[in-house]
């Protein structure tokens, strides 16, 4: 799968690229990972993206002709097209359902705001899919980017170690949560180990996960 990250600051991205199960997917070609910097379409001897915003206000806003330079040229790279997705506080919110479904696309392009967002002639010329990652607010879309990159690339055969992780985590189900896991030592601070998880009896265990997972869930 290719993912094209448009930001401001692409060094932001460059330790997280190297740690974990996104660097053994980059280097076992699973993911590819092409990050712009939307300031190389940028004209003029400053290359100059934002300006401040008609009618007044706060902060400066992103303009539009370097962003649809830059995606437009980017597009252009490879095949297929990517679905374009805009980081943004007013876009769907993000859940297990639209991770799973972004993970069917063969490319997705990321397109990181920042200072008071974009110019909305960007939004209506482009038509992207706009998806939050909760009802907050970041300094840019270069964080949001990083966690659809994290979530995505765990629904790519041969990401994970043992495929049974995304049966029995949480939200695989709506609304549900996984149940508690243990390991050693058997006894910590005065807190032990559940004795049904220690009998191999993995009908018991099954059973009893389950009715775990049905109390977190509820509460």
């Amino acid at each position: 799968m290719r993912f094209d990250v448009l930001t401001l600051f692409p060094d932001i991205f460059q330790g997280y690229f190297t740690q974990s199960l996104l660097k053994l997917a980059i280097d076992r070609s699973l993911v590819q990972i092409n990050v712009w910097n939307i300031r190389d379409w940028a004209k003029g001897k400053h290359k100059v993206v934002d300006d401040r915003p008609f009618g007044g206000g706060p902060g400066m806003v992103l303009m539009p002709e370097p962003v649809l330079d830059a995606i437009e040229a980017i597009q252009s790279k490879a095949e297929p097209g990517a679905q374009l997705v805009m980081l943004t506080p007013g876009g769907e919110r993000l859940t297990q359902n639209i991770v799973k479904e972004l993970a069917t696309h063969k490319r997705l392009m990321l397109l990181c705001g920042r200072y008071e967002g974009f110019d909305e002639r960007i939004r209506l010329s482009l038509k992207p899919r706009e998806i939050s990652i909760g009802d907050f607010v970041c300094n840019g879309g270069e964080v949001p980017a990083m966690v659809i990159i994290d979530t995505v690339i765990r629904w790519i055969p041969g990401v994970l170690g043992d495929e049974q992780s995304l049966t029995e985590e949480s939200h695989c189900e709506p609304g549900r949560l996984e149940y508690p896991q243990y390991t050693r030592p058997r006894v910590f601070r005065g807190m032990e180990v559940p004795d049904i998880l220690l009998g191999g009896n993995h009908e018991a265990i099954a059973k009893w996960r389950a009715e775990q997972s049905d109390l977190r869930s509820k509460k």
